[in-house]
C-alpha cells in the first residue's frame, strides 16, 4: 500500500507497541508524509534514535522531556518540536501523555 485513506476514523487504525509503556497508531500518510498518534504511560521512554525523515511532534497530552541533539527540554501540552534529518533524539513522558508526529517523506517500516 503506497498510501492510506484520505479520511480516516480513529476506529480504523491499528494499534501496534514498539517499546514498554508506549503504543503507536498510523492516522494517515502518502508517501510525502506521514501521521502519528503515539500514547505514553508515565516514565515510558521513547529510546534515542535517528532517521533520514524530518519529524514534526506536537504534545497533544501531558508533558515530555524531549532530547535533540544532545539539547534537553521539558515540553507540555501544546508544545512542540521539530527534528532534521539523521539527529539523534527521543523522549520520556514525564506523565501520562500522547504525541501527534508528522514525518516527511513516511516511515515505510512503519507499514509491516
Amino acid at each position: 500500500m503506497s498510501s492510506s485513506d484520505l479520511f480516516v476514523s480513529a476506529e480504523g487504525a491499528e494499534w501496534v507497541n514498539p517499546e514498554p509503556g508506549v503504543v503507536r497508531r498510523i492516522m494517515t500518510y502518502l508517501p510525502e508524509m506521514m501521521m502519528v498518534e503515539v500514547a505514553f504511560e508515565s516514565g515510558a521512554v521513547g529510546a534515542a534514535h535517528s532517521h533520514p525523515h524530518i519529524q514534526a511532534s506536537y504534545v497533544a497530552e501531558g508533558s515530555f522531556e524531549v532530547t535533540i541533539d544532545g539539547r534537553t527540554e521539558v515540553l507540555r501540552q501544546g508544545g512542540s518540536f521539530i527534528v532534521p534529518p539523521n539527529l539523534v533524539h527521543g523522549v520520556k513522558a514525564l506523565e501520562k501523555g500522547r504525541l501527534i508526529d508528522s514525518f516527511t517523506p513516511h516511515r515505510a517500516e512503519f507499514l509491516k
